[in-house]
């Protein structure tokens, strides 16, 4: 990644530079001495880095789609994006035109074009990107926005794509026995028609709910997929001794997409994604939607597999990182 000294900034302490990524000219890499976010601003816009400083990218990406732009066809290209949900054509509208960058007091705003061309339906994505002064806290404000002519149902659906070989980690409510005071469901556990949980890739505890990612499954079909409502809403995942948690807020008595999930995991051969997921709202023409999600990276965490382990290893984490 080579940077341009001349147009380098400094927001307080933390330094952020223009740069070319992988074949992008137009990238923005933002680091705190610790660790290393990269946002490219030639399509997406996409957080396509993120890591420690001098180490790899936690995040998977496509080397066949690097320094790719234009064209009609949708990419993933990797990383974190920002997605509307329900998945319908729209979600996959060909995000491949640079985006406005704007520098702000504490971060920096990346802005994509209206949706004006098919399978576009006016909408307008943007993310707002700030990095703590020290350690790898990252906080990403995600919105959408309708400029339509009418009102539209929708989400704010944020998948982050995870570098293969590792598991994500949910927490399942908490359990107790029956009795009268538990006579409700305390949430879903939702399926898709690929989700098989014979599948040895899943690990379904009495705590925690984990989901392995395989380069070669084994299972009846590659992909698998559930969600899940976690009220304190946050998710893990571990690979090679580093643990990205993931985190934002619940908020009570909202209505949630896919039957209730505000936390959804996906994987296949090639990479997994934690997701999570804003309240289904109407927006009216002119009206935004918003979502903040929280991002950490912690070093240690080895030999997890069973609940005990999770508990004694991400639990603290999680304790640490309460009231984002």
């Amino acid at each position: 990644m080579a940077e341009d000294p001349e147009i380098r900034k400094r927001i307080g302490v933390i330094q952020v530079a223009k740069t070319e990524y992988h074949g992008w000219h137009n990238a923005y890499r933002t680091s705190n001495g610790t660790v290393d976010l990269v946002v490219l601003a030639d399509v997406g816009p996409r957080v396509i880095h993120y890591g420690y400083r001098g180490r790899e990218n936690q995040f998977h990406e496509f080397g066949g789609e690097a320094g790719l732009t234009g064209g009609n066809d949708f990419r993933l290209y990797g990383g974190h994006r920002l997605w509307a949900w329900p998945e319908v054509e729209r979600t996959y509208y060909p995000d491949n035109v640079p985006v406005e960058v704007v520098q702000t007091s504490d971060g920096v705003l990346f802005r994509a074009p209206i949706e004006t061309a098919h399978p576009g339906t006016l909408l307008q994505r943007e993310m707002r990107i700030t990095l703590d002064a020290s350690g790898s806290h990252v906080t990403v404000h995600h919105r959408i926005s309708n400029h339509g002519s009418a009102e539209t149902e929708l989400a704010v659906w944020t998948p982050t794509l995870m570098k293969p070989g590792g598991r994500a980690i949910l927490p399942f409510p908490p359990r107790a026995a029956m009795d009268k005071d538990h006579f409700q469901s305390v949430g879903p556990l939702t399926l898709w028609s690929f989700t098989d949980f014979a599948d040895p890739r899943w690990r379904l505890g009495t705590e925690y709910l984990q989901l392995i990612q395989s380069e070669k499954p084994s299972g009846r079909f590659p992909e698998q997929m559930t969600g899940l409502f976690v009220p304190d809403c946050w998710g893990a995942y571990c690979r090679a001794g580093t643990v990205m948690l993931k985190r934002t807020k619940s908020i009570e008595g909202a209505t949630y997409p896919d039957r209730g999930c505000n936390y959804e995991v996906f994987t296949n051969a090639e990479f997994l994604e934690l997701e999570t997921l804003g309240p289904v709202s109407t927006l009216e023409p002119g009206e935004s939607s918003e979502h903040i999600e929280h991002w950490w990276l912690f070093s240690g965490a080895e030999s997890l597999s069973d609940d005990e382990s999770i508990r004694s290893a991400i639990l603290p984490l999680v304790q640490q990182t309460a009231g984002y």
